[in-house]
């Protein structure tokens, strides 16, 4: 199955659907999923503000998941394990990930140069990229959020309260939960409860 899933390191349901996601990639799960950029920080602009992409006092809201995009794309032996630190950088360690040092180090823990991936950051073609990728999630489905599903020409946001913890079946069990509800349940729109059990 072909289907994506975008994210910004800030969530932590994007967070939660990221670690199932790489937990059922790591263990064979037989999906072809595209990690497609979102910029939270572009749709919570107010209104009279530039784009993120054209103001330089926001380009590091935007670096962490540059870096991502760079990984995923030239270092793919490690882009899954990088990917799950972003976000644990953010949500368990409460790190500063607008904070290229703090970003450098889980970079360099996995090999990668940040000084490399810093330069072309600086450059701005992936930054370009990042937001041609995020503009036609908005454009084309309207996505206001993550994690959205992209999946038979539809996106559909999905909120999983659990992590996966280690468990790569859980993992599979909660994404495929998810994509069946997207194929075959299109016409359940939404579900929310309004209390969560701890």
């Amino acid at each position: 199955m072909k289907f994506g899933v975008n994210w910004d390191y800030r969530c932590p349901f994007a967070r939660n659907i990221h670690e199932h996601l790489v937990a059922a990639l790591k263990d064979g799960a037989p999906w072809d999923v595209a990690f497609i950029p979102f910029s939270l920080s572009q749709v919570h602009l107010e209104e009279d503000e530039p784009p993120v992409w054209e103001d330089p006092t926001k380009t590091k809201d935007l670096s962490a998941i540059a870096a991502g995009l760079i990984i995923n794309r030239d270092f793919k032996d490690v882009f899954y394990d990088v990917h799950v630190d972003l976000f644990s950088l953010r949500h368990d360690q409460a790190k500063d990930i607008t904070d290229w040092s703090v970003v450098s180090k889980v970079l360099q823990h996995y090999g990668v140069d940040p000084k490399v991936i810093k330069e072309e950051i600086d450059e701005g073609d992936i930054i370009k990229v990042f937001r041609s990728k995020h503009e036609e999630s908005v454009e084309k489905y309207q996505v206001f959020g993550v994690p959205t599903f992209f999946l038979n020409d539809t996106a559909t946001f999905a909120r999983v309260m659990t992590r996966p913890k280690g468990d790569a079946k859980l993992a599979r069990d909660t994404i495929e939960f998810v994509l069946d509800t997207v194929v075959n349940h299109a016409d359940f729109n939404e579900i929310k409860h309004t209390q969560i059990s701890r």
